[in-house]
């Protein structure tokens, strides 16, 4: 056993694990009442860290910063704004003086809303108002009221043009109502730059059924150079010419049951007025079937033809 234990037969602590001291150095310790001392070493090791007092602080912090009072929601939106830079307001267009006078003279037609003029209605501006209006300057206004978008969305609705009297005149023919709707396409797809071409084939196929032709004369009719119009055109007629064989299967399928409108919505769990309307409309559409492409060939017809070869 060494002085060292001796010295101290209480302390049954070890010492950490280091540079061992020699006996000079162990009785010098003695003498001097340091023995068991930290050395610097020792004494880094054996204190504690700044990590843990720093851990300690932080869910205070994080409590404090939980106890703030939180701004209102619209005055973070208005600082928000505020940090952004303000975008120029977009100057408004000035009005062409004529087209103000026209509203003053015919707000039913040039106000609020504004409705189809009817053809040649520019003559009659000038035959009723000479004083009003330059011919020149009233031929502009026209033109701009014309392409005016408030004016496309009421063309391409379906509106009848009207007189200065607004009274009805005239319908608008299905090929303005076609180049409008197709106009408007082009501005609103250049604006929103979203794929709006379901929605603009979905109302092509209703100006078709509107104008009271069949599809292959609405397509002779409006059909231009345009390729992308045009195949915009063909999607549009096929899906309705879907819709019009779909209609025709249900009528052929309710002539061979031999029920009524009602047992057969219900062997179909369909609603009955649904089913009225369906049948009507393919009752239409074979009437309106011409005679002679509906007409089955006659035996002479199908007979293969004689050879003019001697």
């Amino acid at each position: 056993m060494t002085e060292a234990t001796t010295a101290n037969p209480n302390n049954k602590s070890r010492r950490p694990r280091g540079e061992r001291l020699d006996m000079a150095q162990q009785l010098q310790a003695l003498r001097t009442g340091t023995e068991g001392a930290p050395t610097d070493s020792e004494a880094g090791a054996d204190a504690p860290s700044a990590a843990p007092a720093q851990q300690a602080r932080r869910p205070q912090q994080h409590q404090q910063q939980r106890n703030r009072p939180k701004k209102p929601q619209a005055q973070q939106q208005q600082q928000k704004q505020q940090k952004q830079p303000q975008q120029p307001a977009r100057p408004q267009r000035k009005v062409h003086p004529a087209l103000e006078r026209l509203f003053e003279l015919y707000p039913n037609l040039f106000g609020a809303r504004f409705l189809p003029l009817k053809l040649g209605v520019y003559e009659e501006l000038i035959a009723r108002h000479p004083d009003d209006f330059k011919a020149e300057e009233l031929k502009v206004a026209m033109g701009l009221h014309a392409r005016s978008t408030r004016y496309l969305e009421s063309v391409a609705a379906g509106h009848p043009r009207h007189d200065l009297d607004g009274n009805v005149a005239e319908p608008v023919a299905p090929e303005h109502v076609h180049h409008a709707i197709l106009e408007l396409h082009r501005r609103r797809s250049q604006r929103t730059g979203e794929d709006l071409r379901p929605q603009l084939v979905a109302r092509l196929a209703r100006a078709v059924e509107a104008s009271g032709l069949d599809r292959e004369a609405y397509a002779v009719l409006v059909r231009s150079r345009d390729a992308n119009n045009n195949a915009v055109l063909d999607e549009a007629l096929a899906q309705l010419a879907e819709q019009a064989a779909k209609r025709e299967a249900l009528l052929r399928a309710f002539e061979a049951s031999g029920r009524s409108e009602k047992e057969f919505a219900d062997m179909y769990g369909m609603a009955q007025g649904e089913v009225a309307r369906t049948l009507q409309r393919a009752r239409t559409d074979r009437a309106a079937v011409p005679a002679a492409s509906a007409a089955p060939e006659t035996p002479e017809a199908l007979e293969a033809p004689e050879s003019t070869n001697s």
